[in-house]
């Protein structure tokens, strides 16, 4: 026993050498990018005199905790950051109640055109959004509804509520289609109809791999840009990316850089926070997902 513990032990450290160039790069991306977030979090607590004179890190003249709120309220980022709440929150709500129930049935039933259902989604997943751009903002304009700002909102709501599907379904497809069918089998002799059971039992049963989608979809549509930018065409409408960028330009102009990083910590938040505390959950979806 003790050679074998001896053959196990060696073995294990040769896996461990063929896999220490990978630490060392991950190793190396994590403390770049800890750097460069501490970077910005102590040039946003300090004034654009101190940024450019290289003294960001030493607080010269102490911390400066107005930034956040000059930038909030003066800055327009609560215009900003509300809107992309909007869009984020309602467009993943929106999202789980139209692709969970198909993904569903696309998982589970067999029917005519299911094969080719699911080839539809997957061939959407590849359509650049460059291509469809033009069309939908000549609809958009034609019903004239881009001077009306509710109006505006809900269409960039619908717009990114659209595009998210096809990913969405195939995501919760294969999760679903890795669920054991004994708790539908239990649950049909018991005389339980096939959408209650969905409800009841096979929804709360994929919540991993619900709440994993979710958060890809809100980092995806807090981010969004290219969308918004093109419909979005007023102030009260536009979210935190488009609003940063409006920001960006106007510092050649104001010179105010910290307000500008006190801006992306704010905006940058939302998501960090998402992650940090479900990080676990998106782990067990992924690979939920994947292994079954």
């Amino acid at each position: 026993m003790a050679k074998e513990d001896k053959v196990k032990t060696k073995w294990n450290l040769k896996k461990e050498l063929r896999l220490a160039p990978g630490y060392v790069v991950i190793i190396l991306w994590v403390l770049f990018t800890l750097i460069l977030l501490g970077w910005i979090l102590a040039a946003s607590l300090s004034t654009t005199a101190d940024i450019f004179a290289g003294k960001a890190l030493e607080f010269p003249t102490g911390l400066h905790f107005e930034n956040y709120t000059k930038a909030w309220g003066d800055g327009g980022v609560a215009t900003f950051f509300m809107n992309s709440l909007l869009y984020s929150l309602v467009s993943c709500a929106l999202l789980v109640v139209i692709c969970a129930p198909a993904a569903y049935v696309l998982a589970r039933f067999t029917f005519m055109g299911n094969k080719i259902i699911q080839t539809g989604f997957v061939s959407a997943m590849g359509v650049p959004i460059t291509m469809i751009v033009l069309p939908l903002f000549c609809v958009v304009a034609n019903m004239g509804i881009l001077n009306n700002i509710t109006a505006s909102k809900v269409t960039l709501i619908f717009l990114y509520v659209g595009i998210n599907i096809p990913y969405t379904t195939i995501f919760l497809l294969t999760f679903f289609a890795n669920l054991s069918r004994t708790y539908e089998e239990a649950a049909a002799i018991d005389g339980c109809p096939p959408t209650r059971t969905f409800w009841k039992i096979m929804f709360p049963m994929a919540q991993s791999g619900i709440i994993t989608v979710t958060i890809f979809n809100f980092i995806n549509i807090w981010n969004e840009y290219f969308l918004s930018l093109i419909f979005a065409n007023n102030d009260a409408l536009r979210p935190v990316a488009v609003g940063l960028y409006g920001m960006l330009q106007s510092m050649q102009y104001t010179g105010n850089w910290a307000g500008m990083f006190a801006a992306v910590m704010i905006v940058f938040l939302p998501t960090f926070i998402l992650y940090l505390f479900l990080s676990e959950k998106i782990i067990g979806g992924v690979t939920g997902g994947i292994k079954g």
